[in-house]
């Protein structure tokens, strides 16, 4: 079945997507080429991840690394094409990982970080990677908890250790917000993601760039306060099977 009708829709998708991008941007006051767009393809087989290739998108999400395989094996080694992989990583599976994704969004804990280390030495490489911090205090959310100052202290002496691993290359820190339609709640989250980078460069005098935040539904409020990668899929690829 032909996929250009597909096509055309994703397209239209990505180009209002872009738009509110860059309307959220100028709000802050940020050029719009601060903002990178990750298409998250969780949840939809391959004929649409190839849709959403031809459309012109190179930049492709994956939340679990079984799911992903197949699909970047059935695209192959497109030009330009850069996989990320944003879902929880489980110790026993980091071994899938091996040189698939460009970078990791989601390590949430001192076990997985070391297992990435040791696998990354044992292929000869540096793995690209950021820290997911829980901002917000939920207890359904993975990540470092970091709600408080108290909190931050706790975890400090982890987050030292993570950034010796000589294997990994650490380039900033990763949340998921809370489910709200709330645009203030949104965005003092975000705020705070932001403000634990700030500290994080300061003490450990290391540059950390990337700040991963931001979905379909509060993505305008993380970019409003400084988010450089936005993850996006249901606003591009409709709701997954």
């Amino acid at each position: 079945m032909s996929t250009g009708p597909m096509v055309k829709a994703i397209r239209e998708r990505l180009a209002a997507v872009e738009r509110r991008i860059a309307d959220a941007a100028g709000k802050a006051d940020r050029n719009p080429a601060e903002v990178r767009l990750l298409v998250i393809t969780k949840g939809h087989p391959v004929a649409t991840v190839q849709a959403l290739v031809e459309s012109g998108q190179r930049r492709l999400g994956e939340n679990r690394v079984e799911e992903a395989l197949p699909k970047i094996e059935a695209l192959g080694p497109l030009p330009g094409i850069e996989w990320h992989l944003v879902g929880p990583l489980q110790s026993r599976k980091v071994r899938l990982v091996q040189d698939h994704f460009a970078m990791i969004h989601s390590v949430d804990r001192m076990k997985a970080a070391r297992r990435l280390d040791s696998e990354a030495a044992v292929l000869g490489r540096r793995q690209a990677i950021l820290l997911e911090c829980n901002v917000s205090g939920e207890s359904t959310k993975s990540g470092w908890r970091v709600e408080d100052d108290s909190a931050w202290e706790a975890v400090r002496p982890e987050i030292r250790e993570v950034l010796s691993l000589p294997h990994l290359t650490v380039l900033g820190l990763m949340t998921v917000g809370p489910i709200t339609d709330d645009f203030e709640t949104q965005r003092r989250i975000f705020r705070r993601l932001a403000e634990l980078r700030r500290r994080l460069s300061e003490s450990f005098d290391r540059e950390l760039p990337e700040l991963s935040m931001g979905m379909s539904d509060d993505f305008e409020a993380a970019i409003q306060q400084g988010a450089t990668i936005v993850r996006i899929g249901r606003a591009i690829l409709g709701e997954r099977m």
